[in-house]
């Protein structure tokens, strides 16, 4: 049935010629019957009045206001010209509804005055013998009612199509907006991770040479530390290095950079003094690191501060009163974990996508554009009886 449905709905076209084919065929059999009971002929104009309304109920939505005017036009000749009503009259309903769900306004005004008037007329010039005129007056109005009923059904058709269409443009244009947005944030948070590899970058280059320096002026008077910088210096050259690998494909546009020095970004360590700024702020944190603690790359300890800085923010904002936290630091063999849980009420789900935390990025996406530039994954969504988790796995070195 679901097929058959479908298939009716492809070809309306199919069904309408259907239905006129009916039409016909039982206008004609109600006709031929009338002679063999009435003994009478038919007038010769009956059969071309039949077609022609079977007609209107076969184009009725390829051209409504074309079938319409030709309904009234057949409708009128079959009054001036003694047509007795026929079964093809039900055309006259099928099109004053059509008229008035997709027609123009003017043709659905024409249809409803034109079934309001056709009752009256067929009763003023085929009246009912032997009945008074109240009685003709009750089925005037008896017959009119249908075609009242009718344009009120279609109108009211039109009405809730156009409600849909207009749901239907709507959801178009702000997921159109959505995704608009989104790439803006995007391109906003990879402007300004791109910044701050960039200060890293600068930073480690800054330490490059000012041990250079003092493993020059102790080169002679000593030696070990001399060398000791000398390995300082290789360590952090590999790092910048790897950090200007991974700033790669990524464009700074929009804003200068301050005068001034460059100082050091956030790294792991300072996660602890963040922590301890949440709960002086009236937030209970539980902190723990698993693990033994190492030296990681500058970008690798950005990302993983910058994501417990989002996490614990957007707690405060949404989690609600008497909400609390935890963080916790695993320190792998290959990588760094994340995990960061509270216990509130939460955002929508979608707010995370969107963004709203304030002035720390983008929500998920931030997030997601962070975790990407270093290789890593994120894991983030409610927890099963409130609250929300976000999860990172920070590799040492990063994936394609």
């Amino acid at each position: 049935m679901q097929r058959l449905y479908d298939f009716l709905r492809r070809h309306p076209a199919w069904v309408d010629g259907f239905w006129a084919v009916v039409l016909f065929g039982t206008s004609v059999l109600s006709g031929a019957d009338a002679e063999k009971t009435e003994g009478t002929q038919l007038p010769a104009l009956t059969v071309p009045v039949m077609l022609l309304l079977s007609l209107v109920v076969a184009l009725r939505r390829r051209m409504p206001e074309r079938m319409l005017i030709l309904a009234v036009v057949v409708s009128v000749l079959q009054v001036v010209l003694d047509v007795a009503t026929m079964p093809a009259d039900f055309a006259l309903l099928v099109i004053v509804y059509t008229v008035a769900t997709v027609g123009a306004r003017w043709a659905s005004r024409l249809a409803l005055a034109a079934g309001l008037c056709a009752a009256p007329v067929a009763q003023a010039r085929w009246p009912f013998e032997d009945v008074s005129t109240a009685g003709n007056i009750a089925m005037v109005i008896f017959q009119a009612v249908p075609f009242a009923l009718a344009w009120v059904l279609g109108d009211s058709m039109r009405t809730r199509r156009a409600y849909f269409a207009q749901l239907e443009e709507r959801a178009a244009r702000l997921e159109r907006e959505r995704e608009a947005q989104a790439k803006v944030a995007v391109a906003a948070e990879r402007a300004r991770i791109a910044r701050e590899l960039h200060d890293v970058v600068a930073h480690n280059v800054s330490v490059m040479v000012v041990q250079a320096d003092g493993a020059a002026y102790v080169l002679d008077a000593a030696p070990d530390q001399a060398k000791k910088a000398l390995e300082t210096i290789s360590s952090t050259g590999r790092q910048a290095l790897a950090e200007m690998r991974r700033l790669l494909g990524v464009l700074r546009t929009g804003e200068h950079q301050e005068a001034g020095e460059y100082v050091p970004q956030p790294d792991v360590q300072q996660i602890e003094d963040l922590v301890e700024q949440c709960r002086a702020s009236g937030l209970p944190v539980d902190f723990k690191v698993e693990g033994t603690a190492r030296p990681l790359p500058s970008g690798l300890e950005l990302t993983a501060y910058r994501i417990v800085q989002e996490a614990l923010t957007n707690t405060r904002k949404h989690g609600g009163p008497n909400t609390g936290a935890s963080v916790r630091l695993v320190y792998f063999d290959d990588g760094l974990g994340l995990l960061v849980e509270d216990d509130g009420k939460g955002a929508p789900h979608e707010l995370y996508e969107e963004g709203g935390l304030d002035g720390q990025g983008h929500g998920l996406i931030g997030m997601r554009e962070r975790v990407g530039m270093v290789g890593g994954t994120l894991d983030a969504g409610p927890r099963p009886g409130g609250g929300f988790r976000i999860s990172a796995l920070l590799p040492l070195k990063p994936g394609p």
